[in-house]
């Protein structure tokens, strides 16, 4: 959970998905709990596939599915 709220620091789409949450008055412990289950989806993908992360791959991934928190980071 602290690298996820590290995380917020330096990547484009953890600071939005945190701003995005908090909009809708979530608690900042319950973002960071869902924030770091997002962050172990991702890394167990990069470790099952041998790939590093990329934070521009995952960022068209979310454009290509249309998600709402990049509609969300664009607005804000």
């Amino acid at each position: 959970m602290e690298w996820a709220g590290f995380s917020i620091r330096y990547s484009f789409w953890a600071k939005a998905y945190y701003e995005q949450q908090k909009a809708k008055g979530k608690p900042h412990n319950s973002i960071i709990r869902s924030l770091a289950f997002k962050w172990i989806r991702i890394v167990f993908r990069c470790w099952k596939t041998n790939t590093p992360y990329d934070e521009s791959t995952y960022l068209a991934a979310l454009k290509r599915r249309g998600s709402p928190l990049l509609k969300f980071a664009i607005n804000s």
